[in-house]
């Protein structure tokens, strides 16, 4: 099941938009979400510079997490 994404979730795209000159990876806040399943992802520079304002569809885009939705499994200390 694909996480539900929410307006201003922060997103990353899973396949390049080359008509955006977007690549795959890139990180982008979500700042409309239309009733079709489309979503407008706007993204942004390092200088606060807004780079492109795109819909995009839902198999376009992963929700990015801060915290684990999920318990997460034991980690174990990596050896020196």
């Amino acid at each position: 099941m694909k996480d539900e994404i929410k307006l201003l979730d922060v997103v990353a795209l899973t396949t390049d938009v080359p008509q955006h000159n977007l690549l795959r990876g890139e990180i982008g806040a979500v700042v409309e979400c239309h009733a079709d399943g489309a979503y407008k992802v706007e993204f942004v520079a390092q200088d606060s510079y807004a780079y492109a304002l795109v819909t995009l569809g839902v198999d376009q885009l992963i929700p990015l997490r801060e915290k684990p939705t999920h318990d997460a499994p034991d980690v174990v200390p990596a050896r020196a």
